[in-house]
């Protein structure tokens, strides 16, 4: 099982950002495990801290932003982008201006600067993202698929009618070594003849072509291209950052046709709408791979669905032949409160089994009961229906909040805390 990953240390860089123009000192510093990525205005008083995930993502014109009003970030993509290519999983992003550096117009000092804060292992489970099947998004003139794979890669084509450029392709598998090879020193370009519409519109004021491949009708000014393509990677590196807003590590074939900011984020969204729609039912015989019970303490006879790291949803079918009934109530046979609340834990043990690599060899500890309430009698012929929700996730401990019904009616409730250990 791969482990959560931060920084060892806090580490700054300072410079101007692209759009707005204005100076902007950043500093990237660990966070705990299960913390996820987030930006914080350290200028503004009282400024939550924003979440880098999808939901969060505003759409706008040739950048990607965070949240909207004055604690918005702007054109957070090569940031990161950065962030994503070493695989953190938990970090916090501290900015006093509303848009990082644009520093050399790449995402490589935002990645070096990492790299020497050092990567650190953080406890927790790490997340992914990844398709059950392909899917297909068209925004304008962008085109997505992503094919089911093992780990991230990317296929870019771009075509522009100028001659440095045309038609470029880059395929690219992204690990922390090819990205610092082969993506993080593409810097973002534009055209001389779109810089007047540009500044019209409140972009490009801290651009130069110091921090931008600037091109004219014929070619790049003021500078030596890093590489023949450096323009389909830069797009490349992009789709990276844009990706980042799923919020976890992504797993998945990329294949984008002139990709936008919009447009890969649009994309996301739909991974992610995707993956919480997609639910798995368990038999029995599943069921029994990932609990340790049996009978008779196994309580759990069908999942019926699951969304990861939110909702579980179980059945209990309540027999005549369950051995509690010879000794509890003879003659008037109720289950056991106690053993509803057992078959609750059993499936959120599942639902929490759910987000680990390896379940064959873990375990789920109930910690805590609270606001536990019996509404209804449970008798012979009772289907229970068990329904769990996630409160909150934080590393292996888990709170969930769970109510089961018998024919619709609710018959118990609960709110549980559980942790994974080791077996």
């Amino acid at each position: 099982m791969s482990p959560r990953h931060s920084i060892a240390a806090p580490v700054t860089l300072e410079g101007i950002g692209l759009h707005l123009g204005q100076p902007c000192r950043l500093t990237f510093r660990p966070a705990d495990g299960g913390a996820g990525i987030s930006f914080r205005r350290v200028d503004l008083p009282d400024a939550p801290p924003i979440p880098a995930r999808v939901e969060h993502a505003v759409l706008t014109e040739r950048r990607t932003q965070l949240g909207a009003g004055e604690h918005a970030f702007h054109t957070v993509e090569h940031v990161l982008a950065a962030v994503m290519a070493h695989e953190i999983d938990d970090l916090l992003i501290e900015m006093d201006g509303p848009e990082p550096p644009i520093l050399d117009g790449s995402a490589q000092p935002f990645f070096d600067a990492l790299a020497r804060a050092g990567i650190a292992d953080r406890p927790g489970t790490v997340q992914y993202l990844a398709v059950p099947r392909p899917i297909s998004v068209v925004d304008g003139e962008s085109a997505y698929e992503v094919l089911p794979a093992p780990s991230l890669s990317l296929k870019v084509t771009i075509d522009f009618p100028h001659p440095t450029i045309g038609c470029q392709t880059c395929d690219v598998v992204v690990t922390p070594e090819l990205f610092a090879r082969e993506l993080a020193a593409a810097r973002t370009f534009g055209f001389l003849r779109e810089m007047d519409a540009l500044l019209a519109k409140g972009l490009i004021k801290g651009a130069s072509t110091a921090n931008a491949v600037v091109l004219d009708d014929t070619g790049p000014v003021e500078t030596t291209l890093r590489w023949p393509d450096e323009f389909v990677r830069h797009k490349a590196m992009d789709c990276v950052g844009d990706l980042a807003l799923a919020g976890c590590r992504v797993r998945g074939r990329v294949i984008a046709m002139k990709p936008s900011h919009r447009g890969t984020v649009t994309l996301v969204k739909e991974m992610v709408n995707l993956a919480a729609k997609e639910t798995r039912m368990f038999g029995i015989e599943e069921i029994m791979k990932i609990l340790p019970h049996r009978y008779p303490f196994l309580l759990v006879d069908r999942v019926l669905e699951i969304e990861e790291r939110k909702r579980i949803v179980g059945i209990k079918n309540v027999t005549i032949n369950e051995p509690f009934f010879q000794g509890h109530f003879p003659g008037h046979p109720i289950m056991p409160g106690v053993l509803i609340i057992e078959a609750m834990a059993q499936v959120g043990g599942m639902l929490l089994m759910g987000t680990v690599d390896d379940p064959e060899s873990k375990v789920v500890y109930f910690m805590s009961l609270d606001n536990v309430k019996w509404r209804k009698p449970v008798k012979p012929g009772d289907q229970l229906r068990f329904e769990l929700e996630v409160l909150q996730i934080r590393g292996r401990v888990c709170k969930m909040r769970g109510v089961a019904k018998v024919d619709g009616e609710v018959v118990c409730e609960a709110d549980m805390g559980a942790m994974v250990m080791d077996r």
